[in-house]
């Protein structure tokens, strides 16, 4: 079966499309139909082919925690089930089934809502540097790897694509979303990732760090929209082979962005072709995360 890079629903009206999700309007204005594309993207660069069943793998992983997190916090799913979606959205089985999502339609908060719960990626980067994550100033003698103590809110701007997000201060997001908005995200944020990081530590995985996107809905509610907690959106770790002081290995797109290293990829773009070899070890790595934390065979 051939990866789904872009849909083709002519009969429903297109309303955006992002490096991996695809937003239609339906008959009902307070919803939208969510499709999770199997586009991969590495440094905000979207690569020229898909990765074949990717987009199911996160939307089934997206539904599970959706669920697992509803009494932290409300979220934008209606259903899942294209059974129970409008006859407009089930013409196009073929291509849907298994990788949409109904959703409630919300003013989307244009930031990201990044916790850290280790030190790794461009926050071990910025600390080597300063000591700092986020200009958040840290303990010295921190290693690579090692967890916080306490899990960090790291908010950064949500860039269109082709640019890049930028890390900011929890301080600024007041001046981006408002000052009542910014402490219920981060609030939020950080219950949600201590909630998810418990329940995965028991099924043997560390969720190292992971970004949320918020809306508001017609009520003035924030609640959990996008995706959630993915290997797309988030760094997960086997818990048996944790080492702090090193890189870790990792269910998720490393392997792609090993491979793009070791081509001196131009990460500035334009997206390259990936080689199968690689598709097929970063699904696998989707696929092993996926079917460990919703226990379900994927």
């Amino acid at each position: 079966m051939a990866a789904l890079t872009e849909s083709n629903c002519p009969d429903l009206k297109l309303l955006a499309r992002g490096k991996v999700r695809e937003l239609y309007e339906v008959e009902d204005k307070n919803q939208l139909l969510f499709i999770a594309s199997d586009r991969i993207s590495a440094y905000d660069v979207i690569m020229t082919n898909g990765i074949t069943g990717k987009g199911k793998l996160l939307t089934a992983m997206s539904a599970f925690w959706f669920d697992h997190l509803k009494d932290v916090v409300g979220n934008h799913l209606i259903t899942d089930d294209i059974n129970k979606m409008p006859a407009s959205v089930q013409k196009y089985r073929d291509q849907l089934e298994g990788r949409c999502m109904l959703v409630k339609k919300l003013k989307i908060l244009p930031v990201e809502a990044i916790v850290r719960g280790y030190i790794t990626g461009s926050g071990w980067a910025e600390y080597k540097k300063s000591g700092t994550i986020c200009d958040i100033p840290l303990p010295k003698g921190l290693v690579e790897s090692q967890k916080l103590e306490k899990p960090l809110f790291t908010p950064s701007t949500k860039a269109e694509i082709g640019d890049h997000d930028e890390n900011i201060h929890p301080s600024k997001l007041a001046e981006i979303i408002g000052a009542e908005y910014a402490k219920k995200v981060e609030e939020l944020a950080i219950a949600i990732y201590t909630k998810a990081a418990e329940y995965a530590l028991t099924k043997g995985i560390i969720i190292a760090d992971t970004k949320f996107e918020f809306g508001v809905d017609q009520d003035g509610n924030v609640i959990l929209a996008d995706e959630v907690l993915t290997p797309d959106s988030s760094r997960f770790w086997p818990a048996d082979k944790y080492v702090a002081g090193q890189g870790q290995p990792s269910y998720d797109k490393q392997f792609l962005r090993d491979y793009l290293t070791e081509t001196n990829f131009n990460k500035a773009g334009p997206g390259i072709a990936i080689p199968q070899e690689i598709i097929d070890k970063t699904i696998g790595k989707y696929r092993e995360a996926a079917e460990i934390l919703t226990g379900r065979k994927l």
